[in-house]
């Protein structure tokens, strides 16, 4: 590896908007984020699974195909 062309690796506070620090590896010192694996909703368990339907769903409603 050729000396002075790779960036400085520091251990980094990452800071999220819900309030939950952490630290990790980064070539920045500081790390500010809106969404963390603290406040996601799919790692929080609040996802809204939504069924949308599709245009064959449609059509056999639309024509009184469902079983």
């Amino acid at each position: 590896m050729k000396e002075g062309i790779h960036p400085k690796y520091h251990e980094t506070q990452v800071a999220c908007n819900c309030g939950n620090q952490f630290e990790t590896g980064s070539t920045k010192e500081k790390i500010h984020v809106e969404v963390c694996a603290k406040c996601h909703p799919f790692y929080t368990g609040q996802q809204k699974n939504i069924e949308a339907g599709g245009r064959v769903d449609k059509f056999k409603k639309k024509y009184g195909m469902e079983k």
